[in-house]
């Protein structure tokens, strides 16, 4: 069947030029869009690392606050009067109750500090089994820190500054061998633009009951005595605060 000719000039479509037109405008929007998506992605991902970064260090700091909350006031040795607690800038030990599911009542030596690996520079906390020294023992030689977790790699740097009841000024260093601190301040710096992020923590002393004559109960890490149960108007006092 032959089609009629004056049908066939009716009929619309696209000529070669006006599809290869098209072609060319369709290349120019999409190399355009990849242009802005090349731009715009890049500064996506450094927003959004920048945001979990930032909750991992928030993270990082609030369990090593909860950590160092609960350093306890043990001596390191039956000859020792203070407690076991070394603290500098750089580095941490103290001794807390064992963390764990299977933990019992027991004690660890926990350490907190930088160390160089194989990725670098990095914060890590490491435990062992508290155990009494024999006097005039090393530490380091009678403890062996195991269980090492990773806290924080560069460029982030965690430092720690100490204060007591009555000082007004943070130190770089603890040097009061006979208590802990009452506060430290934790503070992670971000070495590549210098921002600092810090949280200050207070140590809640949990002291043991004494079972003398008196039954009276040591309420804080100083000695100082607080309820006697032979007094009914004054309630035994358990837990001190060393702020």
């Amino acid at each position: 069947m032959t089609i009629p000719a004056d049908r066939r000039r009716g009929e619309g479509g696209f000529t070669l030029i006006e599809a290869l037109v098209a072609l060319a405008l369709t290349g120019l929007v999409l190399s355009a869009l990849a242009n802005l998506t090349a731009q715009w992605l890049p500064n996506w991902n450094r927003g959004l690392d920048r945001i979990q970064r930032s909750e991992m260090v928030g993270i990082t700091l609030q369990r090593l606050a909860d950590d160092l909350a609960d350093a306890l006031p043990v001596p390191a040795s039956a000859s020792d009067m203070g407690p076991f607690f070394s603290g500098s800038e750089q580095s941490i030990t103290f001794v807390r109750t064992a963390l764990g599911p299977n933990a019992g009542p027991e004690l660890d030596v926990v350490h907190l500090g930088e160390t160089n690996d194989k990725a670098g520079l990095a914060t890590v906390r490491s435990r062992t089994q508290f155990r009494p020294m024999p006097p005039n023992a090393s530490a380091s030689n009678q403890f062996h820190f195991r269980e090492p977790v990773v806290l924080l790699r560069s460029p982030y740097r965690l430092t720690f500054a100490y204060a007591g009841d009555d000082d007004e000024e943070w130190q770089s260093s603890w040097r009061d061998p006979s208590k802990l601190p009452s506060r430290i301040k934790l503070t992670v710096r971000d070495s590549s633009n210098g921002r600092a992020i810090s949280t200050v923590t207070s140590i809640h002393v949990q002291s043991p009951p004494q079972d003398d004559g008196n039954a009276s109960v040591p309420g804080n890490q100083n000695g100082a005595p607080q309820a006697n149960s032979s007094n009914p108007s004054q309630p035994a006092v358990g837990q001190g605060n060393a702020r």
